[in-house]
């Protein structure tokens, strides 16, 4: 029950279940020189429970970025049935590399590795956590990103990058064949021209060249998310990956949504920028109806969602489909 909702109600999605939760969960990363930091969130009960890693953003706070934030996505995927595995990336303030090591300070090759190193370790993590073993689907994985962590997400779904500044970061290339689907959350847009000067001379990496994108994705962006200090676009710019990503199916366009989408950081974060309770309701349950039809391609949910978005909680937003 929750007092706050209004339209998003109309959005069908499943009832919520029991979840656990564990943290820290510290995973072995010798490449990495410390171990890399998880939250764990999935439901107390059930077998074959797929998977969504969960990218943070690179944003101003302290603790946000890390595996302890982005909470409202994480509880509502898992209490669903998601296992939802959160990594405190490279970038984070909290608990994440110098911020004068290579790659700082967006890091977004440790980013990578980093997600795919669980991917490559679940088995160990099913072993630290006994109450988890042999329930994951390893079949039916899933990603999903905020901010930089979309591009973090983008890029295991098939996007490339060109750093403007290092020869060796040209049109990289690591698809994550393992991953199934995903969903991209105010993720940055086309660098190059699009990007204003500043970001052009610091932020480097934020060139994602989103033509390789294969793998079935949702973009998600809001209408009022401008970014000034990144790029001389509006908001569209948070949607180029829908309109250059040949996997990229669906847009989900949030009207009045600025780069927080209501909130999808963490609960009563007031530097969200659009703190809606009603607006993060749509964002959590169009995103978990869309990974669900993905991963079960017979399951309605997506289709289900989308025409409630179309009728009686259409004052939220609007799903567009390559499809139609």
């Amino acid at each position: 029950m929750n007092n706050l909702i209004d339209k998003a109600r109309h959005i069908p999605v499943a009832d919520p279940a029991m979840t656990i939760s564990f943290s820290p969960v510290a995973l072995p990363a010798p490449k990495r020189g410390m171990p890399l930091e998880l939250r764990i969130t999935a439901p107390a009960s059930g077998d074959k429970l797929p998977i969504i890693l969960l990218s943070h953003g690179h944003g101003p706070s302290l603790y946000l970025p890390s595996k302890d934030g982005y909470g409202p996505l994480a509880n509502f995927w898992a209490e669903r049935g998601f296992a939802v595995i959160q990594p405190t990336h490279a970038n984070s303030k909290v608990a994440g590399l110098p911020s004068d090591a290579p790659g700082a300070p967006l890091f977004w090759r440790t980013r990578v590795e980093e997600m795919k190193l669980i991917l490559d370790q679940l088995d160990t993590l099913e072993n630290m956590i006994p109450v988890l073993a042999g329930r994951l689907d390893h079949d039916r994985i899933a990603v999903a990103g905020h901010s930089l962590g979309g591009q973090t997400a983008a890029m295991l779904l098939g996007a490339r990058l060109t750093d403007s500044k290092i020869e060796a970061d040209r049109d990289v290339d690591v698809i994550e064949p393992r991953i199934k689907a995903g969903v991209l959350l105010a993720a940055p847009g086309n660098g190059g021209k699009d990007l204003n000067d500043f970001a052009a001379e610091n932020y480097t990496a934020l060139n994602p060249d989103y033509t390789h994108l294969t793998t079935q994705t949702l973009v998600v962006y809001g209408d009022e998310d401008v970014s000034p200090h990144l790029t001389v676009r509006g908001a569209d710019w948070h949607a180029d990956a829908f309109y250059h990503a040949p996997g990229a199916d669906s847009l989900l366009t949030l009207f009045g949504a600025k780069h927080g989408l209501g909130g999808v950081a963490g609960y009563d974060a007031k530097e969200a920028d659009d703190e809606d309770p009603d607006r993060l309701e749509a964002t959590r349950r169009l995103t978990w109806a869309y990974l669900r039809s993905a991963l079960y391609k017979d399951d309605p949910a997506w289709a289900n969602a989308v025409a409630a978005l179309a009728g009686p909680a259409g004052e939220l937003g609007r799903v567009d489909s390559k499809s139609s």
